[in-house]
Order: C-alpha cells, then sequence, then structure tokens
C-alpha cells in the first residue's frame, strides 16, 4: 500500500491480493531453490567429476557464486513472502472493525464522510416534563483516543443533558451513538497505518545490493533482514500456534500446514516451535539449530558468571552438533531458564522402537560437566541399547531446575518439573511413527524423584511402559505400584557405596543429631543418626523421599550394580553416585539399563533387595 491510508482504501483493501502475491514472490524462491540444487548436483557436481584444470576451477568458482545467488534468491523472497502474508494477516483485524463500525452507521442512517466524521440526523425527544422538542442533527469527528470524559456530554454549549434552559439545546440520543462509530472509524484506520508503516519498512529493506557477488557483508544483511521480518511478522506467525492445545492437537496443527508455512517457522520463528512437544524430532532438530545462535547471542549481551557458563555450555553443544554423531544426535530443546534448559537425543525418537527419557538430578545445570558428562549418559544408554535393539534412542532431558546441593533439596523442584516431563512425553507419543513403542522413563538422583511425582499424577506418565530409578534418595511413595507401571515394571540400581540411596529422612536427622548433642560423646554426629534410624525407622528401609526404592518393602524389581567406590566425599561429588551409566566403570550396570531400554527387562541380571 502507498500513500496516506484512508478508510475507504482500508474498506476496499482485499487481503487475498496481498497473500496472491506474496504465493507469487514463492513462486520464485521456489524456482530458486530448484536452480540452486541444479547447480550444485548436477553441473557442479558433473564438472568436479569429469575435469581437472584451471579453467575447470575458474568455472567451479562461477558455479559457487551463481549457487549462492541462487541461495539468496531463495531466502529473500521466501522473507517478502511472509512479509506479505503477516501484513494480509495482520491488518485483516482493522478491516473487520471498520467494516463492522461502517455497518453499524448505516443500520443507524448515519452519513459517513470522506475525513472519517460521522453525520447523525434529527429527532424528537422529551424533556423531563413530557414535552417534546426537537433534538438537532450534527457531526461527530471521530478520536483514535479512548474516551477520557463520560459519554453523552456532547460538546462544550451542546447537546446538554439539562433541559429547561434556553441557551442548552435538548440531547440527541444520535450525538452519542455517532461519536462512537466515528472513533472506531479513527481507531481503526489508525491501526491500520501503523501496521502498514511496519510492514512497509520491512518490505523495503529487503533489497539486494547492485551485483552478483554475494559476499559475507550481504549474508550478514540476510540475517538482519530475516530479524527484521521476524520482529514485523511474529505476532501473525505466533497467533496461529496452538501453545495451549495438547501434544496431540499440535502433531495435527503441524501436519495441516502446507511446506511453505513450516518453512516460515522454521526460517522466521524457529523459537515458536523449538520446545513445543508434539511436534516431530527432526524438525524441534532444525529449530532448535537454527535458534541456537540467537540464544548465544543473548547471553553473550546479557553477561555476568551465569550467562557465561551456559553460553560455554552451548558453544559446546554447537560444537558437538557440527561433528559426526553415532548414534545421531537432535537437538529438542534449549533455553536459558532458569539454570538452563537443554533436550538431547541420541537417535530418533520418532523412529525408534525403544525410546528412554532420563532425567538428571542433583547439581546438574546448564554447564560443561552437563556437555561433557551428563549428555554422555544418554549417548553411552543409546549405544548399549541399539547393542540390544538397534532401533532404540536415548534422551537426556533437562527441562527443569534441579536443586544444586543437598542441602535444598525438596520437594518443590520434582513437583515443578513433572508435569513438564509428562507433556514431553506425551509428545514423544504422539510423533512417534511405531504403533506402540515401548518407552522408559529413567531417574537418576533427585530425577528419580521428578519421575515419581509424575508418575503419580493423575494418568501416569504418558506412554511409558518401564521405569528405572538409579541412585534414588526415593520417589516420594511407599509402594512401586504407586508408579503406575505395575510393581514387575519399575527397576532400581542402587550401588552399596552410593551414600544418596542411604540418605536418612528429615526427621531420622533431626533425632539423630538432637540424641548425640544430648548425649555427648560417641553419639554425636553421624552415629547418633544412626541411632534415630534404629530407634524410628525398624526396617531401616526409609530414606529422604519415601520408602528406598532398592528395599525389599518398595517392592520394585533390583538390578545388579557395581558397589562404586567407598563413600569418600570430594567437593559435594562422590564416585559411586555417578557411575551407573559409565560402561567403563560400571558395566553390569550400563548393561542392565540397556537390557531394559532395548526391551527385554527379562533378561536383567537382578540384585537383592536390601
Amino acid at each position: 500500500m502507498t500513500g496516506t491510508l484512508t478508510w475507504q482504501l482500508l474498506r476496499d483493501l482485499k487481503t487475498s491480493e496481498l497473500t496472491g502475491a506474496g504465493d507469487a514472490w514463492h513462486e520464485v524462491s521456489g524456482r530458486s531453490a530448484s536452480d540452486r540444487a541444479r547447480v550444485d548436483r548436477a553441473m557442479s557436481a558433473k564438472l568436479r567429476e569429469t575435469e581437472e584444470s584451471e579453467s575447470a576451477e575458474a568455472a567451479l568458482g562461477r558455479l559457487r557464486r551463481l549457487s549462492r545467488n541462487f541461495q539468496y534468491v531463495h531466502t529473500e523472497c521466501g522473507l517478502v513472502r511472509t512479509a506479505l502474508n503477516g501484513l494480509a494477516g495482520d491488518i485483516a483485524e482493522p478491516q473487520n472493525q471498520l467494516k463492522q463500525a461502517l455497518a453499524d452507521a448505516a443500520a443507524l442512517n448515519f452519513t459517513v464522510h470522506e475525513d472519517g466524521s460521522v453525520s447523525y440526523p434529527a429527532v424528537e425527544v422529551e424533556d423531563v416534563t413530557g414535552a417534546k422538542r426537537d433534538a438537532s442533527g450534527g457531526k461527530a469527528q471521530g478520536s483514535y483516543r479512548l474516551p477520557l470524559e463520560p459519554p453523552g456530554l456532547g460538546s462544550p454549549g451542546q447537546q446538554s443533558l439539562h433541559p429547561g434552559y434556553p441557551r442548552f439545546k435538548q440531547a440527541n440520543p444520535n450525538a452519542e451513538k455517532a461519536q462512537d462509530v466515528a472513533d472506531r472509524i479513527a481507531r481503526a484506520v489508525r491501526s491500520a497505518r501503523e501496521i502498514d508503516a511496519r510492514y512497509a519498512k520491512t518490505l523495503n529493506g529487503l533489497k539486494a545490493e547492485k551485483g552478483l557477488d554475494v559476499t559475507a557483508a550481504t549474508l550478514k544483511d540476510v540475517a538482519r533482514d530475516t530479524a527484521d521480518v521476524r520482529s514485523t511478522a511474529g505476532m501473525h506467525l505466533a497467533e496461529d500456534v496452538p501453545e495451549d492445545k495438547s501434544p496431540a492437537e499440535r502433531k495435527k496443527w503441524w501436519e495441516g500446514l502446507t511446506d511453505e508455512q513450516r518453512q516460515e517457522y522454521l526460517k522466521i520463528a524457529p523459537d515458536l516451535i523449538r520446545g513445543l512437544d508434539g511436534i516431530p524430532a527432526v524438525t524441534r532438530d532444525e529449530a532448535n539449530r537454527t535458534y541456537l545462535p540467537v540464544l548465544m547471542d543473548d547471553l553473550a549481551r546479557q553477561g555476568g558468571d551465569e550467562a557465561k557458563t551456559k553460553l560455554d555450555a552451548l558453544r559446546m553443544i554447537q560444537g558437538k552438533l557440527s561433528e559426526p554423531s553415532h548414534p545421531p544426535m537432535f537437538l529438542l530443546g534449549i533455553g536459558d531458564e532458569g539454570n538452563g534448559r537443554a533436550i538431547v537425543s541420541y537417535g530418533n525418537p520418532d523412529t525408534s522402537k525403544h525410546v528412554s527419557a532420563y532425567v538428571p538430578g542433583l547439581g546438574t545445570k546448564l554447564d560443561g560437566d552437563f556437555v561433557k558428562g551428563t549428555m554422555k549418559r544418554a549417548q553411552d544408554t543409546a549405544i548399549a541399547a541399539q547393542d540390544v535393539d538397534p532401533s532404540s534412542a536415548s534422551i537426556i532431558w533437562l527441562g527443569y531446575d534441579a536443586p544444586q546441593s543437598a542441602d535444598v533439596m525438596v520437594r518443590g523442584d520434582a513437583q515443578r518439573g513433572a508435569p513438564a516431563y509428562n507433556e514431553f512425553m506425551a509428545g514423544l507419543s504422539a510423533t512417534n511413527a511405531n504403533e506402540d513403542p515401548h518407552v522408559t522413563a529413567i531417574g537418576h538422583s533427585y530425577g528419580s524423584l521428578t519421575v515419581g511425582t509424575a508418575a503419580k499424577e493423575s494418568g501416569g506418565i504418558p506412554g511409558v511402559d518401564d521405569v528405572i530409578l538409579l541412585g534414588s534418595p526415593g520417589v516420594d511413595a511407599q509402594k512401586a505400584t504407586e508408579l503406575g507401571v505395575g510393581r514387575e515394571h519399575v527397576f532400581v540400581g542402587a550401588a552399596d557405596n552410593d551414600p544418596v540411596t542411604h540418605l536418612p529422612t528429615k526427621a531420622e536427622t533431626a533425632l539423630g543429631w538432637a540424641m548425640g548433642s544430648a548425649l555427648g560423646g560417641p553419639l554425636s554426629g553421624p552415629v547418633g543418626i544412626e541411632v534415630g534410624r534404629d530407634l524410628f525407622d525398624v526396617g531401616n528401609d526409609d530414606v529422604y523421599f519415601g520408602k528406598d526404592p532398592a528395599s525389599e518393602a518398595f517392592g520394585a524389581q533390583r538390578f545388579e550394580v557395581g558397589d562404586g567406590p567407598r563413600m569418600v566425599f570430594e567437593a559435594g561429588k562422590f564416585d559411586a553416585h555417578s557411575q551407573y551409566f559409565d560402561p567403563e566403570l560400571d558395566e553390569v550396570s550400563v548393561d542392565n539399563i540397556a537390557t531394559i531400554v532395548g526391551g527385554r527387562p527379562e533378561d536383567i541380571v537382578r540384585e537383592k533387595h536390601r
């Protein structure tokens, strides 16, 4: 649109013409993509295979430039199409508001003038004495500002609400109605002009520099153009995202989009779909890889130690994404909320028959240790599970804030994390292509409490067949049957030298220390705690969050793991608590986990209950 936007132009605007123009730009974008593919796969590839000379190298250089040009045209034309679609969508609302105001004016026999003012007719009214008087007609000039005065007073000296005074005229009830219509027209036109100006600025920026060479500066310009279109049309794209729907409904929404619409989200607004449970894993991976540099730039601008820790971790993840991975790596989620977010799958969880999702625990956050250690646990699980069944994938799910020290271990973090975990698992069930995939929930350390809390929610963990609890301080349950999958499908690995699996309850700890302090001598400290446990925990099978999952009273299937090193505390860490997933340190544990994840739980090596 050009020139000053009037209410007549807004009324007569056909948004279908805007989307039609966008479709034409899309055709150009599509042809450019096809042409680039032919240059790369046919011309360049064939020349490399058949010719080796300086002239051939020169020709390949020109073909590479042509390929970059086609890519540039493909991207920029796609941006134009997105902007035009966004303009059509955004301007539809003020256009509808205008049309409704015009319809109301016609129904009331008002006249809308070229400048947007509204004339209303005279009308006969009664004053307080019952006498009939003529209230003259008039004209209302619209304002785009919301009214600050009570309606119906009219302009000074006109349409008074005080009858009986000769210098005041009787109020015309049409005056207030006409003012309302005029104001609505003014606000609709003002809103449309703002939208038009915003999109005009963005579209004017989508202009290529003269010349044929796509340089680094040109590519930087593409990134800026993409950001501009995202800023301008992002609201239009966000309106349709079904954030408040179920994962199954989100899947249906995504499948109902055209390829062009999906590409708009992936290229222009990956942040809107990168963490949307119910969206296919391949799509989430692409969206998160596209969004990763944006998030890293945001963290770099934030500054501070916490932002730097997350930024360094994301750089490490970016490095891993650029290298070959076995099994292939899928980035299903990233974020800087709280202590940081990261969801990574080794193997495609949508095509694999066996999928596990592991929730880490105490001390986990988005840092270097997470990338080097915690992510490796998921990869090692996937590798071992694929030896049991090649169609296996394993996920590390850091979608919540785990406590950072034992001193702050409370149920709140697990209670907040459980719904998010269940939503994610429902997404896996929605997107997995197998008729009845075998899904395993794994919780390690405090993560086992999060899994246990999720399992006890109404309906349990969606799609889950088996639950594995490792190094658990308890799952806020007294029996394995409370986890909703049957006691025969709850599996526990607890190293004898893992102190987290022996943590006494808060009450036992307090009583033990109190007794030790009162009696002094040998009963002080840990000895007092043990005496407290003997007195108040007869079966010696209660731990920090409920019944010990490795105990006979809990009733789960305990599998063999290594005892681990003796309890030596070093900087808040203890080796026996961290080696369940490590094939070099605890091969029997890794094999048992893989056997369950791979769909053959009957083959585990069992261990006696405590």
